[in-house]
């Protein structure tokens, strides 16, 4: 057991130092086509089990030339973070454990893990310390979890008990979200049987803010129990709503309400940026990612809710077989929807532990420093608009003049994102912004600094001027 082990475990190792070793060097695009990746990897179901050292040097050399540079400091055309090298580590060691965190019986250690991890996110995001905090996948899951546990305690608010009455004939819960809220939260819902007609769309300002007007209108406007859903860091401009206001109108009309903070939250932890979320804590419920910026590897997220009963009564799974004991500690099936699951805290932890606050707050300083001195660079050159207000660390970036047609300005943007692409030295993406085609640029990798800011804006400039040319 331990020869069939150590060899396959020790070449993994080897590989995964290498690959993090020159990653930062690597074109940030895949070198392989879908035919060739295929070939490397359709090779055939064995009849025989092959040696295990030798399966994982073919893995390695199958998948580096298909791989996404998410790890390295060139990488802007997503919000991911970069895989700390102390998470991925523990990663290691999670996955040799072996562990199933499901209950705390399945693995004590992981639940503790949990737990410690769970009291030290409240303390860096700086929200109610009475929260519970489940881990889940990422920003989707912990929104559909939060968003499960309003659903829940705004019917239940009405003498509705969803666990003994269920859906059918409930009362009709609004929904009230902006017409710039992002994609997951929009299937979060559709998980739990909310459909258009239960959504009230509230309009958004230039930078994508929720405008509280309309928002205080139609509310007046609907009875019967309310959900409002807001943003932390709005996935193209960064923006934040007014969430004094927003909370303020959530207890005037009994809604709960819930913040979208998958990225910008962790400005909670900068001293200089905190102001963008003042009053979030005043929210019922926040869904935030641990593998954007705390640079936890994949998959990491939390689903945080300020009334720990009504997380339980969304998420709790019970069964004979599963009873609790007086001495057991936390036991995740309460706060998620896996029975089965990662040891996901042990990464957290290490994560936490090898960042520490001031290390956390650096980095998302950084970032949006790093932010700023691409807008002012890029907004140097003729041609280039920077579309909304750099408030973090997301860039709408728009080329061509006022006053070429919208079709020949989507048109330019398409086409200086393919060059820099083809260029392969940083990564970039295209979006929509208030329907017209722009590039979004996401400082998030944990080793961005200055001087991958510079050959990025090198990059985007070249591409500009061979597009214009």
């Amino acid at each position: 057991m331990s020869d069939e082990f150590t060899a396959p475990m020790k070449r993994a190792y080897e590989r995964a130092l290498a690959y993090r070793q020159k990653s930062a060097d690597l074109p940030p695009r895949p070198t392989a086509s879908l035919e060739q990746l295929r070939a490397a990897f359709d090779v055939g179901l064995p009849e025989q089990g092959r040696d295990g050292e030798e399966i994982i040097e073919a893995l390695a050399n199958g998948a580096e030339q298909g791989l996404i540079g998410i790890t390295s400091p060139h990488f802007f055309g997503w919000v991911m973070g970069a895989s700390h090298p102390v998470g991925t580590a523990a990663e290691f060691l999670t996955a040799a454990w072996g562990q199933n965190a499901g209950i705390y019986q399945t693995s004590p250690a992981a639940a503790v893990a949990e737990e410690v991890a769970a009291k030290w996110l409240l303390e860096l995001l700086d929200l109610p310390r009475e929260s519970s905090i489940g881990f889940s996948t990422g920003a989707t899951m912990a929104s559909f979890i939060c968003l499960s546990a309003a659903r829940t305690d705004v019917l239940r608010n009405t003498g509705w008990d969803l666990e003994q009455e269920g859906l059918m004939g409930a009362p009709d819960v609004k929904v009230f979200l902006s017409e710039e809220a992002h994609a997951t939260i929009h299937s979060g819902l559709r998980y739990l049987g909310f459909g258009e007609r239960q959504k009230i769309s509230i309009a958004a300002d230039g930078q994508c803010r929720m405008n509280v007007d309309d928002l205080a209108n139609k509310l007046s406007a609907h009875d019967g129990p309310k959900i409002i859903i807001t943003q932390a860091g709005q996935i193209n401009s960064g923006a934040f709503d007014d969430f004094v206001e927003i909370s303020r109108l959530a207890k005037l009309h009994g809604a709960w309400h819930h913040v979208d903070g998958a990225f910008g939250l962790w400005v909670r932890s900068v001293p200089g940026k905190a102001h963008y979320c003042a009053g979030v804590d005043l929210a019922d419920s926040w869904s935030v990612d641990g593998h954007k910026w705390l640079q936890v590897p994949y998959d990491s997220g939390f689903a945080i809710v300020k009334n720990a009963a009504a997380h339980m009564r969304a998420m709790d799974t019970s069964a004979s077989y599963i009873a609790a004991s007086p001495e057991d500690g936390r036991n995740a099936s309460q706060l998620g929807p896996e029975l089965s699951r990662r040891a996901r805290g042990f990464a957290v932890w290490a994560t936490i532990q090898a960042l520490g606050r001031k290390g956390i707050a650096e980095m998302v300083a950084r970032h949006c420093q790093c932010a700023t001195h691409l807008a002012n660079k890029l907004s140097a050159e003729p041609g280039i608009q920077i579309l909304n207000d750099v408030v973090i660390n997301q860039l709408a970036v728009s080329f061509g003049e006022p006053d070429e047609a919208a079709a020949v300005r989507d048109d330019y943007a398409r086409q200086v994102v393919a060059e820099i692409r083809a260029e392969n030295a940083s990564f970039v993406g295209g979006a929509l912004w208030r329907g017209r085609q722009m590039m979004r640029v996401s400082v998030i990798s944990r080793t961005t600094d200055i001087a991958a800011i510079d050959q990025l804006a090198a990059s985007i400039v070249r591409a500009w001027r061979k597009v214009k040319s």
